[in-house]
């Protein structure tokens, strides 16, 4: 559930218009809800408390400052994977002791960062890494906590782009392989091994791949303990799998009934990292119709977001429901007088649409349309390709909403650039 629904012919947030904050700020911009934030992280929270786990937000998934405020003030920890989500993580006020840092391309520099900064730990990825994580702690004179990632080999019937814990992936280390660090951690003398963590990818909607690749993680857990490996914590990453389309996703207590009797027996202290479970259906992102432009097969409705906006529909021929802000009173029982519109963005590339085929109201020039679901790897993934002007974010509360990133400017397109001085 989320908190963007009709009151007559109207679309809210909350209880705010939509086409209000559209005519103050322009278009396109992306809208967040702080109610669903919170309630989708208390869901969570409350599915799983019998384990207080620490619950850390993806920050990858959106990285709004005002957005990871609102997370951070109801207890979440982050989950990072760069030095600047790192960063944005710290100045929305995140704890360092409940930050994780995951990503297979951690470099010397970022590792530095977040040793120096006191997070959590690092998920582990490879060998090469964790030597890495070890030099850099013995250079700074600590001791690192370190939780191995290992690749269960399990397909999450997901995207194959999103997909992250098979043996092609990048991700992760075999199940032989991290067991044989483990016992030979003692090399690793700057670093206490103290932890395992799965994550087998995104929008994953039934328990089965979760069930699996626990079980898969369970028995390696089982082997160390037999070995005298004393873990603390068992990371069970995230991909929970939310409503865009048809989809019927386990919901929050489905999937803890599902792995709680499994956890339970551990001991350890479990951690899951949701981030579109939180955010996707927290967020839309709001265009207006620029233009209508019919041909002899299809009208087009060009619009003002493009793929440098929301980059899914592209990149994964993700599919985003189309509401209009405000409704026609054409009768909703005469749908073949109901046109379909390709929706399409203004930059020069074919895969620039946001959808395809989409049945709508008869559209023009002006019309608002809201693109749903756009509150995780929307603007995360934005682009200034074209030198379009990345958006500006909104989030309300209420009745009231709030400015929480400013639009762009053609001076920001310019501004770390430097023309040589033998060319001027």
């Amino acid at each position: 559930m989320h908190e963007f629904h009709y009151r007559g012919n109207k679309l809210y947030c909350e209880g705010v218009e939509i086409s209000r904050i559209a005519e103050k700020f322009g278009t396109p911009l992306y809208i967040y809800s702080r109610k669903t934030l919170s309630d989708h992280y208390r869901k969570i929270a409350q599915a799983f408390r019998s384990l207080k786990p620490l619950i850390c937000f993806s920050v990858k998934a959106n990285s709004n400052l005002a957005v990871l405020k609102v997370l951070a003030n109801l207890g979440a920890g982050m989950d990072v994977v760069s030095g600047g989500e790192l960063y944005q993580a710290l100045k929305a006020g995140a704890a360092p002791k409940k930050i994780v840092y995951a990503g297979v391309g951690k470099s010397k520099s970022e590792i530095a960062q977040a040793v120096r900064e006191g997070i959590l730990f690092f998920n582990v990825e490879s060998l090469p890494e964790l030597a890495l994580i070890d030099q850099v702690a013995g250079q700074l004179h600590k001791k690192v906590n370190v939780c191995l990632r290992i690749n269960p080999d399990i397909n999450p019937h997901t995207h194959r782009f999103i997909t992250t814990g098979r043996v092609l992936n990048k991700f992760g280390l075999d199940m032989q392989t991290a067991e044989d660090i483990f016992l030979r951690r003692s090399i690793f003398s700057n670093l206490n091994l103290i932890g395992l963590h799965i994550h087998i990818g995104s929008q994953i909607t039934e328990p089965k791949p979760f069930v699996q690749a626990i079980k898969k993680a369970l028995r390696l857990i089982t082997r160390l303990k037999n070995s005298h490996v004393a873990l603390k914590y068992f990371n069970i990453g995230g991909g929970l799998g939310i409503v865009y389309h048809r989809e019927h996703p386990q919901t929050a207590k489905e999937f803890a009934a599902a792995v709680l009797g499994l956890l339970q027996g551990t001991g350890l202290k479990v951690i899951l990292e949701p981030g579109r479970f939180i955010a996707g259906n927290s967020g839309i992102l709001v265009t207006r119709v620029v233009y209508i432009k019919k041909t002899e097969h299809k009208d087009f409705a060009i619009v003002d977001a493009g793929m440098n906006d929301l980059i899914r529909p592209a990149l994964y021929d993700a599919y985003h429901e189309i509401l209009p802000v405000i409704k026609t009173s054409r009768p909703a029982d005469q749908p073949t007088s109901r046109p379909k519109y390709d929706i399409v963005g203004p930059i020069c590339e074919s895969a620039d649409f946001l959808a395809k085929d989409r049945i709508l109201p008869n559209l023009q020039a002006g019309n608002l349309l809201a693109v749903m679901g756009a509150g995780a790897y929307g603007f995360t993934m934005s682009s200034n390709y074209n030198s379009r002007l990345r958006t500006c974010e909104i989030l309300v509360e209420g009745k009231r909403f709030f400015l929480v990133r400013k639009r762009e400017t053609y001076r920001d397109l310019i501004r770390q650039q430097i023309i040589p001085r033998n060319l001027r």
